[in-house]
């Protein structure tokens, strides 16, 4: 019998290949068949196939150079500006906002191997005589990779157990791409493990598998025309259908606190459909979520505790806080109370947990003085006010005595400070990396209501959310306006307060039609730009792949 680690060396490489040489040498085929390789790994070894394709998801899906600034940087919602000599890395943050990538981008190239990676080890599991539990999930992990590659390339290779892997893999694009996906998780969606809520979303289950349908059936059109999406009844009456089954199971209801659903202790949150589970105790990190704070927070932020404490980079931008305003219209107040019933939980600004408790850190929106845990306000690195200012150059490069304390800054993740063993992290949170939630299966209702007339049914559902998230209910609301990306009146608006920094945001504006627009730091731009390159070493290494049009 051969040991595990050869079997595996031998397994995964050979399916999983999407960027390289698509000649192998022959010996490598021949040195052990499917039907040998399942046998002698036993069991458990399908099993431990299926996990090292649930272990690929953080690491496109978590980091800040991967999905998250793709679909992010390239939004009104998130930004990296340059601070002196840091976060400039020849510039690579900033054309990703400015909408002028190419296809030698490292982030483009990055985010298409690893999404690629989890499609094709998902694949793998395939040839090793799965049970119907494993096949179904692992359709459903390929399945989600499929989506986002088809979602920022429009187009993915594909491979299937019994495939010639000498062969370069065949590539969809347009509405076999899309049906492709929709049947995979059709046909998974029987043998997937019955949805529970809270715990029980750390694997596929059901209802992963229905939100993702929503996505595909609310995005079709978007799909298959991103200059000007359709919605087909069909497919909003698909939306409704299976958004129905999850809102009235039973198994999901907002949390009472917004930020409870990203804290160290979120594995239990009772909206949550998917997620991929991080250690906790005394293991660090092991997903690396800590970079979700990380990358935003000052050098400094609570130094009371530790050093080093963040990279001081990403932010957002005034147009989109003012988002959050009072009654949801105009900007939010420069001061105001603690307790004031009239501004939306989602923004922060507010005393949280532990999180304060240990750091002064509150969740949310980080802008003007902050203070450290004891109230004292902190400095930057200069001895200057750590105050964050909303105002950022207009060519994303920052100079001057403000250059470390510019931008609004977003802390999603509410770190746990608890452990005070003196590292630049907080070894002690595990946060879930959170991938689908239960609001954004209401508010795609919402959507598909709205678009189909109903508009007091899609009212309903939206305001009922409101409410969770203590803001006002609202009287009326409009889907999107063209003239002005971040009013703060439609539904796109309510989309970006509720999900902001969770990498939907480009997929919204591409779907409403506004990703072309202009917003803060980035004018009208090119067409070409509703879908990323495709790698340049992807072309090279597989011919069926086809660069997209303008690049």
């Amino acid at each position: 019998m051969l040991p595990y680690k050869k079997i595996f060396a031998v397994a995964i490489p050979l399916l999983g290949i999407m960027v390289g040489c698509t000649k192998l040498d022959q010996s490598l085929k021949s040195s052990l068949t499917a039907t040998q390789a399942a046998n002698a790994l036993g069991a458990n070894g399908t099993q431990l196939l299926l996990n090292a394709a649930y272990v690929d998801i953080p690491g496109v899906f978590n980091y800040q150079d991967g999905v998250f600034s793709l679909q992010e940087n390239s939004t009104d919602e998130s930004l990296v500006p340059t601070r002196g000599g840091d976060w400039d890395d020849n510039g690579v943050w900033r054309v990703i906002h400015n909408h002028t990538w190419n296809a030698d981008h490292a982030q483009v190239l990055n985010v298409f191997n690893g999404l690629n990676k989890i499609n094709f080890d998902a694949t793998n599991v395939l040839s090793f005589t799965p049970t119907p539990s494993q096949a179904a999930q692992a359709k459903f992990l390929r399945a989600y990779a499929l989506y986002y590659l088809l979602d920022l390339y429009g187009q993915y290779p594909i491979r299937n157990p019994g495939d010639n892997l000498l062969n370069a893999p065949t590539v969809l694009s347009g509405a076999p791409a899309v049906n492709f996906i929709i049947s995979e998780l059709t046909a998974a969606l029987p043998n997937l493990p019955s949805s529970t809520g809270g715990t029980g979303s750390k694997v596929a289950t059901k209802d992963a598998a229905k939100n993702l349908l929503m996505h595909l059936y609310l995005q079709r059109g978007a799909f298959l025309n991103r200059a000007s999406p359709t919605f087909a009844s069909t497919d909003l009456d698909s939306v409704i259908y299976y958004g129905n089954q999850i809102i009235n199971s039973g198994l999901y209801s907002y949390s009472s606190e917004y930020f409870d659903n990203f804290s160290a202790t979120n594995g239990n949150s009772t909206e949550t459909v998917f997620a991929y589970p991080n250690a906790s105790g005394n293991v660090v990190n092991s997903s690396g979520i800590q970079a979700r704070w990380m990358m935003t927070l000052h050098y400094n932020s609570y130094s009371g505790q530790a050093p080093n404490a963040g990279w001081n980079g990403f932010s957002t931008m005034s147009d989109f806080y003012n988002t959050f305003g009072v009654n949801a219209l105009g900007a939010v107040p420069t001061t105001f109370s603690m307790t004031d019933s009239t501004l939306d939980s989602r923004i922060g600004l507010r005393a949280y947990s532990a999180t304060t408790a240990n750091s002064g850190i509150r969740p949310g929106m980080l802008v003007g003085q902050q203070y450290d845990a004891a109230g004292n306000p902190e400095k930057d690195r200069k001895g200057n006010p750590l105050a964050f200012n909303p105002v950022i150059a207009s060519n994303m490069i920052e100079t001057g005595n403000n250059l470390e304390v510019t931008g609004i800054r977003v802390v999603k993740y509410a770190p746990d400070f608890t452990d005070v063993s003196g590292k630049y992290y907080s070894s002690n949170s595990g946060n879930w990396l959170i991938l689908m939630r239960y609001p954004d299966v209401v508010l795609m209702v919402a959507e598909a209501q709205l678009r189909k007339g109903n508009s007091a049914t899609a009212l309903t559902l939206i305001n009922q959310l409101r409410l969770a998230r203590k803001a006002p209910i609202l009287t009326s609301i409009t889907l999107v306006n063209p003239a002005n990306v971040d009013d703060p009146t439609t539904l796109l608006a309510e989309r970006g307060r509720e999900l902001y920094w969770e990498s939907y945001r480009r997929t919204d504006l591409i779907r409403f039609g506004v990703f072309l627009k202009p917003w803060q730091y980035k004018t009208n731009d090119d067409p070409k730009n509703l879908v990323y390159p495709i790698p340049t070493q992807a072309l090279a290494a597989n011919p069926n792949l086809k660069q997209n049009p303008g690049y």
